[in-house]
């Protein structure tokens, strides 16, 4: 079985060396035939290799696996139409090559319904990159002295599904706005954005310091774009506020 092992390591069958044991044991068990067993082992190795095909993915996609819909209170902003975004993570959007746009204060679950929209697009096989704008634009500055500039630019590009999170908190450098706008034109009608933002549309020409420039990024997000405004307060805050109560309740129960 040793030499079996090997000759499986050599020829990259990890899906095979792994079940091959308990494979052979229920294949003896159950008289199954040469064909039947073979069958069952081809199983095991695609299975694998699809497994580990989405663990790859997954994990340079940077999404949370824990911010998924079911996770998703949409009791707290009943304004927002659960419906809606459940369609949206029909991931139909993608296919259109359209854009969303998550607009809202910070805390209200902008992030969050991105997030899970990008781990449905996974499950359905979409290439997914989840960037958070200030780190991206860092890196993307960065890029040009060390000499990974196209490699970035490359990588920003090719998936189906690119999710820019948090533009608005800070102002995009000057030296990275045209980057910026040149990933948002290469993309359109060629694939699909989402985007996460706590700003109006009128505040993004002080965001990109340029009125002309932000205009052009925005026509051509909006072009093709579902843009759903979420107006309730932040669920950060109102967890902040739930857990002093009840600390200030346990603590006049002991006091009393």
């Amino acid at each position: 079985m040793n030499d079996t092992f090997l000759k499986l390591t050599k020829l990259k069958l990890s899906g095979i060396k792994k079940t091959l044991e308990s494979r052979n044991m229920y294949a003896l068990q159950n008289q199954m035939s040469y064909l039947e067993f073979l069958d069952l082992l081809l199983e095991d190795e695609t299975n694998n290799r699809s497994q580990n095909a989405y663990n790859r993915i997954y994990h340079q996609s940077k999404l949370d696996l824990t911010k998924d819909l079911n996770g998703f209170q949409f009791d707290y902003q009943p304004e927002l139409d659960p419906k809606l975004i459940r369609d949206l993570a029909s991931c139909r959007f993608i296919q259109e090559k359209k854009n969303i746009v998550l607009m809202g204060k910070p805390g209200v679950g902008k992030t969050h319904i991105a997030n899970a929209i990008g781990l449905e697009a996974l499950h359905l096989g979409f290439k997914v990159s989840f960037l958070d704008v200030n780190t991206f634009m860092d890196r993307l500055f960065t890029s040009r002295s060390d000499g990974t500039y196209f490699q970035v630019m490359k990588s920003t590009l090719k998936p189906d599904l690119l999710i820019l999170d948090e533009i608005g908190f800070k102002q995009i450098d000057r030296a990275n706005v045209h980057d910026f706008f040149d990933i948002i034109r290469r993309r359109y009608e060629q694939g699909s954005v989402i985007i996460t933002t706590n700003r109006n549309f009128e505040d993004w020409g002080q965001i990109f310091g340029d009125p002309v420039l932000a205009s052009a990024i925005i026509d051509r997000i909006l072009h093709h774009a579902i843009v759903i405004r979420i107006p309730g307060d932040s669920y950060r805050m109102k967890e902040f506020v739930e857990k002093k109560e009840e600390k200030s309740t346990r603590l006049t129960k002991k006091i009393n």
